[in-house]
């Protein structure tokens, strides 16, 4: 007996298909019990009091010095160095107050899933889950989306106000990607914006299926690792990690049918391999790159699911 067992692409508007602004507001009250905030209280009467032992481009000039190899062209001391003949940077000390960005992939693969809900949806939904805790943290939270017609950014703010942009954007986004429907981007286009808008210090969350990796997404990805944090959720659907029982399938596509046999050794084989192919460019490249990826399913609980990344985070900012 033939089943339809998954949509993709899908330009209709559903509960677990579209990314609705009211299921991301109730993240908020899931941030509570995540592990990041709990442990951000510790430091939140501190939050942007206190200064970093982390040097950069901030806002405050600290002191010049004696130019070393390295140093950044831009932030040179021309007044200093006309007086003493020497050539002197500025040397500024970063806000304690850090910049959370989430880096949203809306490529076609992010619209698809088998059970509760697609990539896409459950991506926003992590997304508004760290948003909410960073902004409780005292932490400011930007975005950038790419793919399928989505070239948005916003800017770090703080406070409930900059979660509540970044939740728009990320609603503006789904519906623009999904009325859009064939228009892949590259990763490494969504992490040269990304770059252009992160700081020195700057914790970045990258929310993709990892199936927009390309070779070119490296250098940046480096880059970013460099000079801040960078964190992978990697989306991912049962049915993408092994195959249904034996039977022939329907997959809806857009308006399109394709028919799938399912119960052949060889195929289903093959069916799996296809799928962990195309992501594994991005996982050896987070693996030379020192970067933590997360896995994280359609069907996950996520307030139990990312206790891992918020207790790592929490650690992170109480040492710092």
């Amino acid at each position: 007996m033939a089943r339809v067992i998954a949509t993709g692409s899908a330009h209709g508007v559903g509960a677990g298909i579209a990314v609705g602004l009211d299921e991301l507001l109730s993240q908020r009250l899931a941030a509570r019990s995540l592990v990041l905030a709990a442990s951000r209280k510790v430091v939140a009467s501190q939050a942007g009091i206190k200064s970093s032992r982390f040097r950069g481009r901030g806002v405050d000039y600290v002191e010049s010095r004696i130019y070393q190899p390295g140093d950044d062209i831009r932030s040179m001391d021309w007044r200093v160095t006309a007086r003493s003949g020497r050539p002197h940077t500025k040397v500024f000390q970063e806000e304690r107050e850090r910049s959370v960005l989430l880096v949203m992939d809306h490529n076609p693969s992010m619209h698809f899933g088998t059970r509760v809900r697609f990539k896409s949806v459950q991506a926003a939904r992590a997304a508004a889950l760290v948003a909410w805790s960073a902004v409780r943290g005292g932490d400011r939270v930007g975005a950038v989306g790419f793919g399928n017609g989505v070239n948005g950014e916003v800017r770090p703010a703080g406070g409930p106000r900059g979660a509540l942009h970044c939740l728009r954007a990320l609603v503006e986004w789904d519906g623009i990607a999904r009325s859009v429907g064939d228009a892949p981007a590259p990763l490494s286009e969504g992490l040269e914006r990304t770059r252009r808008l992160a700081r020195p210090g700057s914790l970045i969350i990258l929310l993709t299926d990892g199936f927009s990796a390309d070779v070119a997404a490296e250098a940046p990805l480096a880059r970013l690792a460099a000079h801040g944090e960078v964190r992978v959720l990697l989306m991912t659907d049962v049915l993408e990690l092994s195959p249904p029982p034996r039977g022939r399938y329907a997959v809806a596509v857009g308006n399109q049918r394709r028919w799938f046999d399912f119960g052949d050794n060889h195929h289903d084989s093959a069916w799996t391999d296809a799928f962990r192919r195309r992501r594994a460019l991005l996982a050896e490249q987070a693996r030379r790159l020192g970067v933590a990826l997360l896995p994280l399913d359609t069907r996950d609980d996520l307030t139990r699911r990312m206790a891992p990344l918020g207790l790592a985070l929490a650690t992170h900012r109480n040492v710092g």
